[in-house]
C-alpha cells in the first residue's frame, strides 16, 4: 500500500513538473513571438520613417532650390553683361597683331557686331592710326581722353582711332576700349588689316 501511495505521489509530482515545463515553454514561445512581431513592426516602422524622411527631404529640396538658384532671366542677363565686359578684338596686319579689350559701350558693341572686318589702315597726324567701320552710335558711350593705347571713335568722320601717342580730348571723341598687347606695333601698321573677335 505504501508503495502504491508513494508511486501516486511521484506520478503527481511528475505531472505537475510536466505542466510547469509546458507552461514555461509556451510563455517563452509567446515572448519570442511577441518580440518577433515587435521587430517586424519596428522594421516596417523604420522603413516608413526612412521613406517619409526621404520624401520630406525631396520636398524640402524642391522648396529651397528656387530660392537659392538665380532666376533664369537674371542668369542670362549676367552672362550677357559679362560678355560685354570682356569683349576683345584682334587687329591683324601681315606683320603685326594688336589686341584691344572693349569697354561694353554701345559703340563698342556695334563695332564688335561688324567683325570680322577687313579694311585699310590710314595714318593721321603723328599720334594715330585709323580705319573706317560702318557708322557707330555713340549713345551711352564715354568720351575718350586720347591716351596712348586708347581705341576711340571720332564721330564727325566716322573712323576708329588707334592712338600710339597722346591726343587732346574733345567732345567728338569717344572711348571704345584699351590696348591689351601690341601697343608698340600700332604706329607700324600699314596697308590692309583685318579686325577679328578675339578669344583666349
Amino acid at each position: 500500500m505504501q508503495a502504491k501511495r508513494l508511486l501516486k505521489k511521484v506520478n503527481r509530482i511528475a505531472a505537475i513538473a510536466f505542466l510547469m515545463l509546458t507552461a514555461s515553454a509556451c510563455a517563452y514561445s509567446g515572448e519570442t513571438s511577441v518580440t518577433s512581431g515587435q521587430q517586424t513592426g519596428n522594421s516596417e516602422s523604420g522603413e516608413q520613417e526612412t521613406r517619409g524622411r526621404e520624401r520630406a527631404e525631396a520636398e524640402t529640396g524642391e522648396a529651397v532650390m528656387p530660392e537659392t538658384e538665380t532666376p533664369p532671366g537674371s542668369r542670362d542677363d549676367d552672362e550677357e553683361k559679362e560678355e560685354e565686359e570682356t569683349m576683345k578684338i584682334l587687329v591683324k596686319s601681315d606683320e603685326y597683331e594688336i589686341i584691344y579689350e572693349l569697354n561694353g559701350s554701345r559703340a563698342a558693341v556695334e563695332l564688335y557686331a561688324q567683325l570680322p572686318l577687313t579694311t585699310e589702315v590710314e595714318p593721321f597726324s603723328s599720334n594715330e592710326m585709323t580705319f573706317y567701320p560702318e557708322k557707330l552710335s555713340t549713345e551711352d558711350t564715354p568720351f575718350s581722353g586720347g591716351e596712348p593705347g586708347s581705341l576711340s571713335y571720332y564721330e564727325p568722320w566716322g573712323d576708329v582711332v588707334m592712338f600710339y601717342a597722346p591726343c587732346a580730348p574733345n567732345n567728338s571723341l569717344y572711348e571704345l576700349g584699351t590696348v591689351v598687347s601690341g601697343e608698340e606695333f600700332i604706329e607700324r601698321l600699314s596697308g590692309t588689316i583685318t579686325v577679328f573677335p578675339y578669344e583666349e
